[in-house]
């Protein structure tokens, strides 16, 4: 079992940045780096959608085209921390932000990008970009 917690969303005006927080607790001696690891958003009335996505083990990312170039999700094994910086946010970034979950791998290393291939999920972190 996972526990993932997210922070750090908010109001913010176009064209400015963003960095959530996604910390994550586990069994004792849990390796967050043995997990893949997802953000997803969902705005009103739309399908859950991924924006960034981190390998088991490997640690490789990977974006989907909506933000390639302006969002990085990165780890900090030490703290159990998942982020995601957004940059030159638009509107159309508008939603709530999950992390998500799924492992452990062991060794290997795995891409998911359908929320449904997800099994940890976190509460959610609202994101507004509006000026």
């Amino acid at each position: 079992q996972l526990q993932l917690v997210e922070s750090g969303g908010g109001l913010v005006q176009p064209g400015r940045s963003l960095r959530l927080s996604c910390v994550v607790s586990g069994f004792t001696g849990f390796t967050l780096g043995a997990y893949a690891i997802g953000w997803f958003r969902q705005a009103p009335g739309k399908e859950r959608e991924g924006v960034a996505y981190m390998s088991s083990n490997s640690g490789h990312t990977s974006y989907p085209d909506s933000v390639k170039g302006r969002f990085a999700i990165s780890r900090d094994n030490a703290k159990s921390t998942v982020y995601l910086d957004m940059n030159n946010l638009s509107p159309d970034d508008t939603g709530t932000y999950y992390c998500a979950g799924v492992g452990p791998f062991d060794g290997r290393s795995f891409t998911y990008t359908s929320p449904r291939q997800y099994d940890y999920w976190g509460q959610g972190t609202q994101v507004t970009v509006s000026s």
